[in-house]
């Protein structure tokens, strides 16, 4: 399935509900607890989630490099940054409502890539990640069949060049029947069970 827009820009709206609500719900007491994510907690996880999931997407969108200022910063160290979080994901969501965000390439500082496969990158950073959160905090990540389907898409066509980048570990086994989204998530070396 090739990203394009028409396939791309709902999924994004759902995912970044579904990071929302699962933001809404991780305790404070949890952020010092370990991930699923190599030697990251999660709040570790939950800077790169916010910084990437929405700040990365509305920036991506709007063709601006993200600030330094933002690169460094943590945000769970605000009391409401769940709340923030779900208003920069909103702000990502409007950017790429845009029908220019759409159109060209994307720089990315080392390449530049047309803008439905770098939508489709940056869903899954969300959509991923989403998920590494909610299994750390007791939760849930839920998407639906088509997110799922888009989401396993990509990451076959990614997960090779990931894994030499040290992005994903090596893939996990699943019983058959899983669904697509357990299918990506064990791609990318998560285990989904």
């Amino acid at each position: 399935m090739e990203p394009r827009r028409e396939n791309v820009q709902p999924c994004l709206i759902e995912c970044a509900a579904e990071a929302a609500r699962v933001a809404s719900g991780v305790k404070p007491d949890q952020l010092d607890a370990p991930s699923r994510c190599a030697d990251w907690d999660v709040r570790t996880l939950v800077n790169h989630w916010v910084l990437y999931g929405a700040h990365g997407l509305e920036h991506r969108a709007r063709r601006v490099q993200l600030p330094d200022e933002l690169t460094g910063r943590d945000f769970t160290a605000d009391p409401g940054w769940a709340d923030g979080f779900a208003d920069g994901l909103d702000r990502a969501v409007a950017a790429w409502a845009e029908p220019a965000a759409w159109e060209g390439e994307v720089d990315l500082g080392f390449a530049a890539q047309p803008a439905p496969e770098v939508a489709a990158l940056l869903l899954l950073e969300l959509a991923l990640h989403g998920w590494d959160v909610a299994a750390a905090t007791g939760q849930e990540f839920r998407v639906s069949d088509d997110a799922g389907r888009l989401l396993l898409a990509v990451v076959t066509a990614n997960a090779e060049t990931y894994r030499q980048y040290e992005g994903f570990a090596a893939a996990t086994e699943l019983p058959d029947g899983a669904d697509e989204f357990a299918r990506a998530l064990a791609l990318s070396g998560r285990d989904p069970r």
